[in-house]
């Protein structure tokens, strides 16, 4: 991974709000999650995320595990991106990774940019190198064609 970012876009047939009104709802995340590793919303979440809001969710990848995320960007139906931490004394240790939307609206919809940040992310080093930045921009395309599915018109 050349940089602490990667990022996919795609251009969907949608108005922003659409678009952010999905993903700025972390109840909805376990139906847009490409990476299958999202599977619920911890009680206590507000229903619409806002700046410095916070949401925990149930995880899954090979065992179960808890993230906590808090939202660290936000501007209405153009961009939102929440950082990403283990619950408890394992987010003094690991974590740190953002996620982000960007929406822009163009000819034929939105163009919706999604990135993986891990500049401030405890495992920077690790997560750099190896299978992961590879596999997380798949799963992130997949997100992308998730959202797509979800708020395109079928007229579309």
């Amino acid at each position: 991974m050349a940089s602490d970012v990667v990022s996919v876009e795609r251009v969907i047939a949608a108005p922003p709000e659409a678009i952010f009104d999905l993903v700025g709802d972390a109840a909805k995340h376990p139906l847009i999650d490409g990476s299958g590793t999202v599977k619920q919303v911890k009680e206590g979440a507000p229903e619409r995320l806002s700046l410095g809001s916070t949401f925990g969710m149930d995880m899954k990848l090979g065992m179960k595990y808890s993230m906590v995320s808090e939202v660290i960007e936000f501007e209405p139906n153009r961009r939102i991106a929440w950082q990403s931490k283990p619950k408890g004394m394992g987010g003094r240790l690991a974590g740190g990774r953002i996620w982000r939307y960007e929406l822009e609206p163009v000819d034929g919809g939105t163009l919706v940019r999604e990135s993986w940040d891990v500049s401030q992310d405890k495992q920077r080093a690790v997560l750099r190198v190896g299978p992961t930045p590879k596999r997380t921009k798949t799963a992130m395309e997949k997100t992308l064609e998730r959202i797509a599915q979800l708020v395109e018109s079928p007229s579309a």
